[in-house]
């Protein structure tokens, strides 16, 4: 017997639907994979130099994607941290390392683009810079190495940034990206004159565990300031300075001194990744960044003073770690002193019976003015009143008992250096 149209009708449907319920399962946990930033600023870099930044790639589903190549418009990006292909398991990250380096100025922007498995498989980061012969505004550390830092805690690094220009900048706003970053500055607008520096503390306080990327791009001069750290649960190990302080003492201007040091690692081993120096009158030697250090184990070096000018200064020399204590610090001071010149004069003891003898000097023969503010009973005198770079005349005379005085002898002329 022949069925009714509407009930194949209705069967055919049934089917239909069954069909498409049973292929959906096989795009579950398929979602495409998230990238910490899809829009990379670089800012203004050196022609010549580079520039990288951290994106973290997690896969939100719960399927493993992989990740079968990576591409790029053009020359002045690359791609770097990662082996092809590579699976991403479910709630996993991998880090991308990306590098402008800039051969030309101006204003270049590319793209990255990710082919993968996943459900939209292509994932693309916008990347964008500007190479520049010289930068307005320079920054130190260039970058900051955050280490390893616990989760539930935070470490701030300084940076110093410097008008590296004779006229004045302005800083118009700091600007943070990535997770767990932040900024301690003074309040923007923010006016720096030729040569002036400020200095900004950024922290680190990871939410998760694994590498970190991020930035603060300082609009205004734009200039970025690359940031990574990692998250970690375990127990990390602690940073020890020794000593804590070094005091120089006087040292000659344009001479140098140096005192030894030590950096030693507990309870763990410990990276140092970077050294700030907030004073170049003084330097550190004998250390090459980054060293891990085994716990347990001390590093030692050296600490050099070598004043530019007189006067007391200090200072304060800081290891970026991956330690508990991620900034580790080193006070200095030490006070510049001038080096003392003099002049000393001698003559030829008078052929008459003097009782003494007066010198004179002056800038020029025959300006001459008493120097010695006694008669001198012997044929020499040291000239301490002198001044670096300039030429004096000196001449003598000879005095009797009756307070006789005799012309001027020859003059001789002297230039200090």
């Amino acid at each position: 017997m022949k069925l009714p149209q509407s009930s194949t009708t209705f069967l055919s449907v049934l089917a239909l639907t069954f069909f498409l319920g049973a292929a959906v399962p096989s795009l579950a946990g398929q979602q495409a994979l998230s990238p910490s930033s899809s829009r990379l600023r670089f800012g203004k870099v050196a022609v010549g130099s580079s520039e990288s930044q951290v994106v973290d790639v997690t896969n939100p589903g719960t399927a493993s994607i992989t990740v079968s190549s990576v591409s790029v418009s053009g020359a002045e990006f690359s791609v770097s941290g990662v082996n092809l292909p590579v699976a991403i398991g479910p709630g996993e990250t991998i880090p991308l390392s990306i590098t402008f380096r800039p051969a030309v100025s101006g204003w270049m922007g590319e793209q990255i683009t990710l082919s993968d498995t996943s459900s939209t498989p292509v994932l693309q980061i916008t990347s964008a810079g500007t190479g520049v012969n010289s930068l307005g505004l320079t920054t130190s550390p260039s970058n900051l190495s955050f280490g390893s830092v616990s989760l539930g805690s935070t470490v701030a690094l300084p940076v110093v940034l410097t008008n590296s220009r004779s006229w004045n900048q302005t800083i118009d706003s700091f600007q943070v990206n990535g997770s767990g970053f932040s900024i301690s500055a003074p309040a923007a607008p923010l006016v720096l004159a030729g040569g002036q520096s400020v200095t900004v503390n950024i922290s680190f306080s990871p939410l998760s565990s694994g590498l970190i990327g991020g930035s603060v791009f300082v609009a205004g001069p734009n200039i970025n300031v690359p940031l990574v750290g990692t998250g970690v649960t375990s127990v990390v190990g602690k940073l020890i300075v020794s000593p804590t302080s070094l005091n120089f003492g006087n040292v000659n201007v344009g001479s140098s001194t140096t005192q030894p040091s030590s950096v030693s690692a507990t309870g763990g081993s410990v990276t140092i990744s970077a050294e700030t120096n907030n004073n170049p009158q003084f330097q550190m030697t004998g250390i090459s960044l980054p060293v891990t250090i085994p716990a347990g184990q001390t590093l030692a070096f050296d600490v050099v003073f070598a004043p530019t000018q007189s006067g007391s200064t200090s200072g304060s020399l800081a290891f970026a770690s991956n330690a508990s204590n991620a900034l580790s610090t080193e006070a200095v001071s030490g006070s510049g002193v001038a080096t003392q010149k003099s002049v000393n004069l001698s003559w030829n003891a008078s052929s008459s019976s003097v009782a003494g003898y007066n010198v004179y000097r002056g800038s020029s023969i025959g300006a001459y003015s008493k120097i010695n503010s006694s008669m001198d009973p012997s044929t020499t005198y040291t000239d301490s009143t002198i001044a670096s770079g300039a030429t004096y005349y000196y001449a003598a005379t000879a005095v009797n008992s009756t307070g006789q005085e005799s012309a001027y002898s020859a003059a001789i002329k002297v230039a200090v250096p």
